[in-house]
């Protein structure tokens, strides 16, 4: 402990004029380790390498699967889920044997896909049977016997193959009490994961709400000799926990440990950014330490908005790839549809994204989106349009709440929700180039014959609201392409710049 916080003092000098990829080139990490909206993070280490999976909700394919192997840069490997079962809430990604399981619950269900690999190929879902819960955790003792933790402190024994519940769910865990006067969105004690250690089994769960205001969530830990309890609960609860709005973290909860290489822990979680809870829940890291009591807690005097010093593993440096020049034959990884995932809907052919129009509004033409990540960003494509089709550039968080600019033959058209905010005759045909940029929550749109010059409309647009608390969902304010109507639209060079 002593040498850690000796640690924090000598670095903390450097922290003023160390950017996030300098720091994490010299051996030290910012928050967040994946910035965007990445929820409910389930983490895995096989060997040197890691595997991480969130939660997907209303985008399709679902269950993306990440890589890395220093626990702070990531690469996106595969999609686990291709068939829609509901908004797609906490995952659990866990091994047992030689295969790979989430564990996931979707559409008032708890489910199951399995693969030889992290990497695929995925099987389709199936349905364990198990109705009214939430956010499975997968756990094992030590004589092979599978189990699942479930939401409202419930565990039930799983069959050898992890396919389907023996018995009913039986409840054993009741949470911990958090004192009366502390700001929350409510109990809802959820997110069990699993740990096994020294003798004791150990539940991370979350407490507090995952929204509403700043202080609501929280990550507390309990343990047991037995799967089911009874269950003691750590004395340094809550482990992760936001204390006040002034901080730049707000709703840390929903943890899940995992160690490196040199056995180091490690606790991988989730929060909003003050003001930008457009961009949704983020993926934090901090380091964990044992107690001699075989308790875990966040080492005294680690802040998740200081300098932290990076887990063992090697550090790849890995390019911007929210941008995409259409020129593979397989739509990248970045890109998810909002819930209609058709993949006969588009083609990709020298350079072009070719999405055949979908509806007769832009609130059923499903977008394929891509997960901003930064307070300001701008994103401009080229498009060339059929008759009978608008195409364009959105900012989506739902079909209620989203701004977009489109095109038609006739006009160019800012939209608020579903409101045209503004018109300007198209004198530029059928192809063109569009942009938004996203400062800081505040929106503008423009369009380009050349994608040099750029005419910007007049009107600008405040996204802050544009968030749970306000639409529900769970979701965030993503960036994306659009195309409605009769025919096709092309797409080429989707460029996402952060400013």
């Amino acid at each position: 402990m002593k040498k850690y916080l000796m640690f924090l003092l000598i670095v903390s000098g450097l922290l003023l004029n160390c950017s996030p990829v300098k720091c994490q080139n010299e051996g030290y990490y910012k928050n967040p380790v994946l910035g965007g909206d990445y929820p409910d993070p389930s983490v895995l280490r096989v060997g040197k390498d890691f595997y991480m999976t969130h939660s997907s909700f209303e985008y399709n394919p679902g269950l993306l699967v990440w890589h890395s192997t220093d626990l702070v840069h990531w690469e996106r490997i595969c999609h686990a889920l291709h068939q829609y079962v509901g908004s797609v809430w906490a995952p659990d990604l866990v091994k047992y044997g030689d295969t790979f399981y989430i564990y996931f619950p979707a559409g008032k269900k708890i489910w199951v896909v399995t693969a030889p690999s992290p990497a695929g190929p995925w099987s389709a879902p199936v349905d364990l049977k198990l109705q009214g819960f939430i956010d499975p955790g997968h756990v094992v003792d030590a004589e092979g016997n599978r189990y699942l933790y479930l939401s409202n402190g419930f565990t039930v024994r799983l069959a050898k193959d992890g396919l389907s519940a023996i018995g009913e769910p039986v409840f054993s865990y009741s949470g911990w009490q958090y004192p009366k006067d502390w700001s929350t969105e409510c109990f809802c004690l959820e997110s069990p994961k699993s740990t096994v250690k020294e003798g004791y089994f150990y539940q991370t769960v979350a407490e507090g709400g995952t929204a509403g205001p700043a202080t609501a969530h929280m990550v507390v830990s309990a343990r047991s000799k037995s799967p089911f309890g009874p269950w003691e609960n750590s004395p340094y609860n809550p482990i992760v926990h936001t204390n006040d709005r002034s901080e730049l973290w707000w709703c840390q909860g929903h943890g899940t440990l995992v160690d490196d290489v040199n056995g180091n822990w490690w606790i991988m979680y989730h929060s909003y950014e003050k003001n930008f809870q457009t961009l949704g829940r983020q993926t934090l890291m901090l380091p964990i330490e044992w107690t001699k009591n075989h308790w875990f807690r966040v080492p005294e005097g680690v802040k998740s908005d200081g300098l932290i010093r990076k887990p063992a593993g090697e550090s790849p440096i890995l390019a911007d790839n929210l941008s995409d020049n259409f020129s593979k034959t397989t739509l990248g990884l970045q890109w998810q549809f909002f819930k209609q995932y058709t993949p006969d809907r588009f083609e990709l052919k020298k350079g072009e994204f070719i999405l055949r129009a979908e509806g007769n509004s832009f609130a059923n033409s499903s977008p394929v989106l891509v997960n901003s990540a930064d307070r300001k960003y701008d994103i401009q494509v080229e498009y060339t349009i059929e008759n009978g089709s608008t195409a364009g550039l959105c900012l989506f968080y739902n079909a209620q709440a989203n701004m977009r600019i489109s095109v038609d033959a006739s006009q160019f058209t800012v939209f608020n929700q579903q409101s045209s905010k503004i018109r300007v005759k198209n004198e530029l045909g059928n192809h063109g180039f569009l942009k938004i940029l996203n400062d800081e929550n505040e929106i503008s749109f423009y369009y380009s014959r050349d994608g040099k010059a750029w005419n910007r409309l007049e009107r600008s647009i405040d996204a802050t609201g544009f968030n749970h608390n306000v639409f529900g969902g769970f979701m965030s304010l993503r960036a994306g392409l659009f195309a409605f109507g009769e025919g096709k639209v092309k797409f080429n060079n989707f460029v996402y710049r952060k400013l």
